[in-house]
């Protein structure tokens, strides 16, 4: 059972992560756009709070009038069953609502949740404080989202800016080896009442069979991806699927995104600015596509979600597990046997994107605290660079 004493600390955290983590932009990194599939941060901080008003406040508060109704069509991301949603591909254009109007909208929305969620009294005040921790993790995945956003939109400027000044330290460096994992039938995914959160994606549990496999106790790193490309992997299409191979040719793909070579040294853009790129590094920012090819071209493929899940349940020599990149499995992102979307337009947040994505299990440096568990399904289409993505091998 959610409970308010938990929840209510919880609500006004995360909601004050969002705004700290603008506080390392300047007023006009907050409006701008690169592309289509990333948004503003401005957006992000309007889009969150329009969740809580939308499928909390609306729903659950008599008599409710609407901060502003031209909102509910501007920062809506993909909920047909709300309405109509401003043109994805032109968020960078509204430079109106102001970034204080956006911030005067989050300050009376949450005053007005934290009332709500506060009405014990309430008829409905269970499924209040429920719908209300889905609105919790729903911003912690705009939170990275903004991060990875930004990064890309701030790439396009050749200055390179820097976000972040703390610079981490180089990373430990891993002999690879491979692990076993003995086949047979396993419980991979969750009951929603075994855990304080799951999204709906994430259930029910079920038993898969899985045959003996192996997994790399580490990711493929900067140096052996540097090798696959030496050897001619970019030029090579038996390594490729058919549409990646289309996607490699049409976006002239010859590296990982961010990779730059100047005056002949290796550096990539990161959010601590243009960086040295050290051979021992996890490689990033690849597409599944590139994951795949890179894992034909080391006489590997890449694992399962079914087999990743379980064998991070089980092996603690599994290194870098949810903090250094989302690792792309082979598995297409497709409903749990028995998975049934809830009813209404709140249904929509994971069920109806079931198609033509990969999933991805991990986690990466931008992802928020106490957000992620072996469980935990992301996902992307197959060509996307732009996230924190790179590659586990398994046999």
């Amino acid at each position: 059972m959610t409970k308010i004493s938990t929840l209510k600390p919880l609500f006004i955290d995360t909601r004050q992560h969002s705004l700290l983590a603008c506080n390392l932009l300047t007023l006009e990194d907050m409006g701008i756009q690169a592309a289509t599939f990333v948004s503003p941060p401005k957006w992000h901080l309007a889009h969150t709070t329009w969740f809580f008003e939308t499928f909390i406040l609306k729903e659950f508060t008599d008599n409710y009038v609407a901060f502003n109704a031209t909102y509910e069509h501007l920062f809506n991301s993909y909920y047909n069953g709300i309405g109509k949603q401003y043109p994805r591909s032109q968020r960078g254009l509204l430079s109106r609502p102001s970034i204080d109007e956006v911030l005067t909208y989050r300050e009376v929305i949450d005053t007005a949740i934290i009332n709500l969620i506060c009405d014990i009294h309430h008829p409905k005040h269970q499924i209040i404080l429920k719908r209300c921790m889905l609105g919790i993790q729903h911003e912690k995945q705009h939170q990275e989202l903004l991060y990875t956003d930004i990064k890309y939109s701030l790439s396009h400027n050749p200055l390179y800016p820097t976000l972040m000044t703390d610079l981490p330290a180089a990373p430990p460096q891993y002999a690879q080896h491979w692990l076993p994992f003995q086949g047979g039938l396993y419980q991979i995914g969750v009951d929603p009442d075994e855990l304080p959160f799951s999204f709906d994606n994430e259930s029910p549990k079920h038993h898969t069979y899985l045959s003996d496999f192996s997994l790399s106790n580490r990711l493929v790193t900067n140096k052996e991806f540097q090798s696959f490309i030496d050897d001619g992997g970019y030029e090579r299409p038996e390594l490729w699927l058919s549409d990646g191979w289309d996607h490699r040719q049409k976006n002239q793909w010859q590296q990982p995104l961010y990779w730059l070579s100047i005056e002949g040294e290796a550096l990539q853009y990161t959010l601590y600015g243009l960086q040295k790129r050290h051979d021992d590094q996890a490689v990033i920012h690849i597409s599944a596509f590139e994951a795949d090819a890179y894992a034909n071209w080391a006489d590997a493929r890449l694992p399962t979600e079914a087999e990743w899940e379980h064998a991070a349940n089980q092996h603690a020599a599994l290194v870098d597990l949810n903090d250094t990149c989302w690792q792309w499995t082979s598995s297409p992102y497709r409903p749990y046997p028995g998975f049934k979307a809830a009813k209404g337009a709140i249904g929509e947040y994971n069920g109806k994107f079931m198609c033509n994505q990969w999933v991805l299990k991990g986690g990466s440096p931008v992802s928020p605290n106490n957000h992620l568990r072996p469980s935990y399904r992301n996902f992307f289409y197959p060509d996307q660079r732009w996230q924190f993505s790179g590659i586990r091998l398994a046999k």
